[in-house]
């Protein structure tokens, strides 16, 4: 190895310059924690190709071999990797101990302190360096061995330390963990191939555990106690029997909670037991907490009607007294029915009443559109809430809770419909006794991603306040995305008046997705830039499926070939089958609350991007990207770039909390289980101005007469008519 150019001791990520037998001086790319010079480097991988730095290296797995001869050791040392030796000293330890240097700092450090100028403080120091390095270095083996990612191993160093192997063998399905995020079945398989037994009780309840915890991605909070055991069986092949004992032992050791509750044998993970319980209470004493109204309300409801120039319908008025007089309440409605109105009204009550109120939204596209509808700062839940490192536990959590709840004597949140229920717990563990809370949403668009279907249950409980707007007023009722959204909601297919006036709504029929996706290229590259003015950076694409059809992937392709094509100086970075170049438009996947951004502009800084921010690409190399999202800087290491996507074209479920000048929206062969009403209304409610509705009218229809979404098993509705004490016939 000839030097290293980038190394991130945080997670590994590695750039190196070698000289490689038949190939010359070559840069190599790849997870390689605490690597140096003077190390002997076998790789598997492959080569690709960057735009702008030629052909690279990608290493996947590697075996490393300690330097042997005085030289390597002697620049291995004075390459920095073990803590307190430098280039002056690596020589004077190897001038001293020869080929035995290593030797002496493992097992002898005390012999250091013969040495001029080595304390004995100094030596034990340098051996405790020397010993995290190698730790690190055997992990990184048995990783490389059991062909596991090798990103896994700087967290786990940090959390078992130089016990890391053994406790991978003792449970290899800790792995399993959203901390190490490897799939269960990869695993699984290491753990049988090393030994396991196939019945342990190990892999058994690991097997539980994990379909609990699967279910809850795909939106359930608890598994019917008979699904889970059959889930759980036919995932690792066992008999039912094994998966009874197994399951009943976890239930014994409280890993997981089983409860009759609507009408299922519930099994629930602990944590989201906890979480739907405490919001059902939460909510239950929230509801039964009637506050007295302001003594001069008449009054400050037209004062404030006169400061915004209008008249409130009956409902909306409605709405901004209930505010005023309960400690929470729903808002809900439809496209064009007047809840930003009402939002904007009750701010303002609450502003007239003294009231310090917060406002928030789950995504940062929400939080920002909110603010500018309503003329106040709002931010994410999660950024309100404040995430940051337990410094007992290690793990991130929110800072704001029931110790130290927020200041807020208020608080409103957006787009309800997409909070789940552990960050409705979350938020409500935040809020002081007396705090307002608002929860304003569409009860008809897509549930959250997370588990529960929080504003629906809200909703179906019938003892939390609510006013539901259903009067589209008169200027909506010119937009025909509004009236064509409520159409669909109501059972009718979409229609275009294109013919008969102007119209903001446009359906192109191509029953092919090649056809579908070559439509969408030329509306975005050319017709709408040129014919309707609108810029291909305010045109978003939408579509129900990742991989099937005229899905994410294909028109994420074609988008960036004809939007952003290679070109010379313009850099790039490939990340498994997705290219990153500079100008793209890209989406964060998952919240990472540690992600550092800077605003160039106003010098601010901060940590976290979330679910759905969407960015864009102003400079890729080896090393990894930089993203602009709405101003704030982000820097992702080649590694993180799983945690970006292409986002020319976004699912729908991607796209709700936000809202686009000009969306197309394309629905062509299209898997059975999207085609619902769910997601067609979501996705036309996602366009401010103009949408055009790309695909097969077959599928279309299918999707307007499919109002039968998946089943999600929670019992929130149930809890908090429980604590009421209102029972259920």
């Amino acid at each position: 190895m000839s030097h290293v150019v980038f190394h991130n001791e945080e997670n590994g990520y590695t750039v190196l310059s070698m000289e490689i037998p038949l190939e010359g001086e070559t840069t190599v790319v790849g997870i390689l924690p605490n690597v140096a010079v003077g190390e002997r480097l076998e790789m598997d991988g492959h080569w690709e190709t960057h735009p702008k730095h030629g052909s690279q290296f990608k290493a996947e797995l590697a075996v490393r071999h300690l330097p042997t001869g005085r030289r390597d050791i002697q620049t291995y040392l004075g390459s920095g990797v073990i803590r307190g030796i430098k280039e002056k000293l690596a020589k004077q330890l190897v001038d001293a101990f020869g080929e035995q240097t290593l030797d002496v700092i493992d097992r002898e450090p005390e012999r250091l302190a013969d040495l001029k100028g080595i304390s004995l403080n100094k030596a034990m120091s340098i051996s405790k360096s020397y010993h995290k390095v190698m730790g690190m270095r055997l992990l990184a083996s048995f990783v490389n061995e059991n062909q596991l990612p090798m990103s896994i191993v700087v967290p786990l160093y940090q959390e078992y330390g130089d016990e890391a192997v053994e406790a991978i063998q003792d449970n290899p399905y800790l792995l399993t963990s959203r901390v190490y995020g490897v799939p269960f079945r990869t695993v699984d398989e290491m753990a049988v191939k090393n030994g396991v037994d196939a019945n342990s009780p190990v892999r058994v309840e690991a097997a539980i555990l994990h379909e609990l915890d699967h279910n809850g991605d795909n939106g359930h909070v608890f598994v019917p106690y008979e699904d889970l055991l059959k889930a759980s069986g036919q995932l690792i092949h066992v008999e039912k029997e094994v998966t009874v004992e197994n399951l009943d032992n976890l239930i014994r050791q409280g890993k997981i909670v089983r409860e009759y509750i609507a009408e299922r044998d519930a099994c629930y993970a602990v944590e989201l037991y906890n979480d739907e319980s405490y919001v059902a209470m939460r909510i239950a004493e929230m509801c039964a907490n009637e506050q007295q109204p302001p003594k001069n309300l008449s009054q400050l409801l037209e004062r404030i009607q006169k400061q915004q120039g209008i008249i409130y319908a009956d409902m909306q008025r409605q709405a901004v007294e209930l505010a005023a007089t309960r400690q929470i309440m729903l808002l809900t409605g439809g496209p064009g029915t007047g809840k930003t109105t009402s939002l904007r009204g009750i701010l303002a009550i609450f502003e007239s009443m003294g009231l310090k109120t917060s406002l928030a939204a789950p995504t940062g596209r929400a939080a920002k559109r909110m603010a500018e509808t309503c003329g106040k700062e709002a931010s994410t839940i999660h950024r309100l809430l404040q995430m940051a490192p337990n410094i007992a536990t290690g793990n991130l959590e929110f800072t704001k809770n029931q110790d130290d709840p927020l200041e807020a004597d208020a608080v409103i949140v957006d787009e309800t419909s997409m909070v789940d229920i552990s960050l409705m717990a979350s938020l409500l563990r935040a809020l002081r006794s007396d705090c307002k809370l608002v929860l304003v949403g569409d009860p008809d668009q897509l549930p959250s991603v997370g588990p529960g279907r929080v504003l629906d249950h809200l909703i179906r409980s019938e003892v939390v306040p609510s006013v539901h707007l259903t009067e589209i007023f008169r200027q909506a009722q010119k937009s025909d995305i509004v009236m064509n959204a409520h159409g669909v909601n109501e059972g009718r297919m979409p229609v275009s008046h294109y013919v008969d006036r102007k119209t903001d709504f446009f359906i192109m029929r191509r029953n092919d997705a090649k056809a579908a996706i070559q439509t969408v290229v030329e509306l975005c590259k050319e017709r709408l830039p040129k014919k309707m003015g609108i810029p291909a950076d305010q045109i978003q694409v939408i579509t129900p499926a990742k991989n099937k059809g005229a899905c994410t992937k294909e028109l994420n392709i074609a988008l960036q070939a004809a939007l952003n094509p290679p070109a010379k100086g313009k850099g790039e970075i490939k990340w498994g089958d997705v290219i990153f170049r500079q100008g793209d438009r890209v989406m964060q996947i998952r919240n990472n609350y540690d992600l550092y951004w800077e605003d160039p502009v106003t010098g601010a800084t901060d940590t976290g991007v979330f679910n759905g921010d969407i960015g864009i690409i102003t400079e890729a190399n080896p090393a990894g990207i930089t993203v602009s999202f709405d101003g704030r800087t982000v820097n992702y290491t080649q590694d993180m770039l799983g945690e970006l996507e292409p986002a020319y074209a976004v699912t729908v479920h991607k796209s709700q909390g936000s809202e686009f000048r000009a969306v197309i929206f394309v629905v062509c062969d299209v898997p059975y289980t999207l085609l619902v009403r769910g997601v067609l209304y979501t996705g036309i409610t996602r366009a401010r101005d103009n949408l055009i509705l790309v695909g097969d009218l077959e599928q279309i229809n299918t999707m307007v007469n499919n109002n039968h979404p998946s089943r999600r098993y929670s019992a929130l509705r149930i809890r908090i008519r429980r604590e009421l004490g209102v029972l259920d016939s």
